[in-house]
């Protein structure tokens, strides 16, 4: 194989990959350096299709990558925000308790988000709740005012920028459609033709599992999808939500539940359900591609995850197609909405790892693979994090491929 023309090649041009880019050059300015992007432009998919909330760190394990990167990251965020004008806006959100039930989840929420070292958490009862937010109710909530809002599509452009400015490439119509590794370096083919390069990082979120596999990685965990469907506030009742407004998580439940949150454009989105999306990119309900389908129904994760949780499915799936249910929902945190308020809205996909045992992978997971490192996973939070987990992207890449 001929001499490389780069000596790095990322593959993804989401929040992640430029992220990752821009610190590669920042330590290493000589390198050579290539962003491949399948899509015409950059942020399309998971950093596009997000809420825009700035974590600040309270729901994940101490110890854990997402806890100790979104802490770290957000603080990096903001910087990066402030020094490229940047706007966001640290609005605070409230974790309602509804029930008592939930009052013991609600403090271990607490403990766990100091722990972490989350800045100005407070619990407050139904007067302050009230303050904060006028319309919703609740006997008790963890209230983080640290928590904010910010368009990660422009921080990506920002990013994106730097990666430029820095000597770095940036090409999109650039889809990855096979890996050729020999006497060290790398033919990577795409669909606008092949670029030749000494190593790999893959931060190519919903295709992660897919270019693993190119370079000889495991198959698993695979990428399961998972579409998000919003609805949003009525204009005239954006006023009824100042920041925003979640429930308490339930662990016997793969995914968070319906909330409320306030954008920079002052649009309040209300949701997301999670129903199993039958394309990778499939945004529309009525969106479906066949191979993808396919890997789902056949990968033996699914099918275990399927029967564990086969009942939430289903009234996921319910709320999904039946707008009531959907307002029902958010009733039990705002019992003066109706029907009329809720108007239809974006969605998202989440690229979810699972494992073969059906287990929903949690962490961030990065690892060297079959000659080049991967990001397998990187749902929530981070965008957030996105800084941080560049970096340990990057320290990971110097020492596997012994960057100097």
């Amino acid at each position: 194989m001929a001499e490389p023309t780069y000596d790095m090649a990322i593959i993804g041009a989401g929040v992640l990959g430029l992220a990752t880019a821009m610190e590669l050059l920042t330590r290493h300015p000589a390198l050579r350096l290539i962003v491949l992007e399948k899509e015409p432009e950059i942020a399309q998919h998971q950093t596009g299709h997000n809420s825009g909330v700035i974590h600040s760190g309270i729901y994940y394990a101490p110890g854990s990558l997402k806890a100790r990167l979104c802490v770290a990251g957000r603080i990096k965020l903001l910087a990066f925000c402030d020094a490229h004008a940047i706007p966001y806006d640290l609005c605070g959100k409230v974790i309602v308790a509804t029930d008592a039930e939930e009052l013991p989840r609600l403090d271990q929420l607490a403990e766990r988000g100091r722990a972490n070292g989350v800045a100005g958490l407070e619990m407050i009862g139904p007067e302050r709740l009230r303050e904060l937010e006028p319309h919703a109710v609740g006997i008790k909530a963890l209230y983080s005012p640290a928590t904010g809002i910010v368009d990660y599509a422009r921080v990506a452009r920002a990013y994106a920028a730097e990666v430029t400015e820095h000597g770095g490439e940036i090409r999109t119509k650039h889809e990855v459609t096979a890996i050729t590794q020999r006497d060290g370096f790398n033919r990577i083919e795409t669909s606008a033709g092949d670029v030749t390069a000494r190593w790999i990082i893959s931060c190519a979120g919903l295709e992660a599992d897919r270019i693993a596999r190119f370079t000889g990685a495991p198959r698993t965990p695979q990428i399961v999808p998972f579409r998000g469907d919003y609805y949003v506030l009525r204009p005239e009742r954006r006023d009824w939500v100042k920041g925003m407004i979640y429930p308490v998580p339930d662990p016997r439940f793969p995914f968070l539940g319906v909330h409320f949150t306030r954008r920079l454009d002052g649009a309040v989105w209300l949701g997301p359900n999670a129903v199993l999306a039958f394309a990778r990119e499939g945004y529309r309900r009525r969106d479906v591609n066949v191979r993808d389908l396919a890997e789902i129904a056949r990968y033996r994760g699914f099918r275990h995850l399927a029967r564990r949780y086969w009942r939430t499915g289903i009234d996921e799936l319910y709320r999904d197609f039946r707008k009531a249910a959907f307002l029902k929902a958010l009733q039990r945190y705002m019992p003066q909405l109706r029907m009329a308020d809720l108007l239809p809205g974006p969605s998202g996909v989440r690229a979810q790892a699972l494992g073969e045992d059906g287990a929903l992978v949690d962490d961030f997971v990065v690892n060297v693979e079959g000659g080049a490192l991967h990001v397998r996973n990187a749902p929530s939070p981070a965008a957030t994090s996105s800084l941080a987990i560049g970096a340990l992207v990057v320290d990971t890449a110097e020492e596997a491929f012994s960057l100097t």
